[in-house]
């Protein structure tokens, strides 16, 4: 049973949470869609579908480090995407792509990011903290990403702020400063909800309350599973097994 002693989340008002890999699985909607769009040269599931899957991913990690430690670069995601795809099929590995890929093809493979697989977890765990607290995503993602997310997940956000509108992406600090500033909160009654250390750690910088939530493509498996509340010695406030069981305990918590 997960424990919340020296947590009170009675006094959390807002869950912020980060969206590509903690709310929606990326992972596996990448490979399959870019596979799709292929015309064959990709096979759906293969070891190749997959690289090419976690190398854009990983060139988005590569760009939004350069940019949250102030250095050059877009702020909308869709455009940074973009970038990182023409890059990569400029090297040998994927060169054989870019007579597949045209301009509208590329815009194509760019507006997956727009519609990924909400992990099954998802809409009921938010479902149920809404009736307890504000959810709201926090995500390096563009504005319009965020809002084309919800609107085909169905996600039943209260609000949400992205990464754009405060001009860099996490994990700088500006960037949860300026979302409880925005939610009129002393940081301690926020909590980043995220399956990522590195999100929440900053988080922790700047007074949030954090809870990881591990998931199978984020982290490494040694991060997800040496994972453990303050509690139990860990770094963060709580470790939890998904959205359902974060919305129990809050639930819990209130009905105390």
């Amino acid at each position: 049973m997960t424990s919340t002693e020296h947590l009170d989340l009675r006094n959390i008002d807002a869950c912020l949470f980060d969206v590509f890999g903690t709310v929606l699985d990326w992972h596996s909607t990448v490979i399959r869609q870019v596979a799709r769009l292929s015309k064959g040269l990709l096979l759906e599931g293969s070891q190749d579908a997959i690289a090419f899957a976690e190398e854009w991913r990983a060139g988005y990690y590569a760009y939004v480090k350069i940019v949250s430690q102030g250095g050059e670069g877009t702020s909308n995601a869709d455009i940074m995407h973009r970038q990182i795809l023409d890059n990569m099929l400029t090297t040998p590995r994927w060169s054989h792509l870019v007579n597949v890929w045209g301009e509208s093809d590329r815009e194509e493979l760019t507006l997956i990011w727009h519609n990924l697989d909400a992990y099954q977890d998802t809409i009921p765990g938010l479902t149920e903290l809404k009736r307890h607290v504000n959810i709201l995503a926090l995500s390096n993602g563009n504005f319009r990403l965020l809002l084309d997310l919800a609107k085909n997940q169905g996600i039943p956000w209260d609000g949400i702020f992205s990464s754009e509108l405060f001009g860099s992406y996490k994990p700088n600090k500006k960037v949860y400063q300026s979302a409880a500033y925005h939610l009129s909160l002393p940081p301690h009654k926020i909590a980043m909800v995220a399956a990522h250390k590195h999100d929440l750690l900053a988080a922790a910088s700047v007074g949030f309350r954090t809870v990881y939530v591990p998931r199978p493509a984020e982290d490494s498996r040694e991060v997800r599973e040496s994972m453990r509340s303050k509690k139990d010695g860990g770094e963060v406030d709580l470790v939890v097994k998904d959205f359902e069981e974060l919305a129990r305990l809050i639930r819990e918590a209130r009905q105390g």
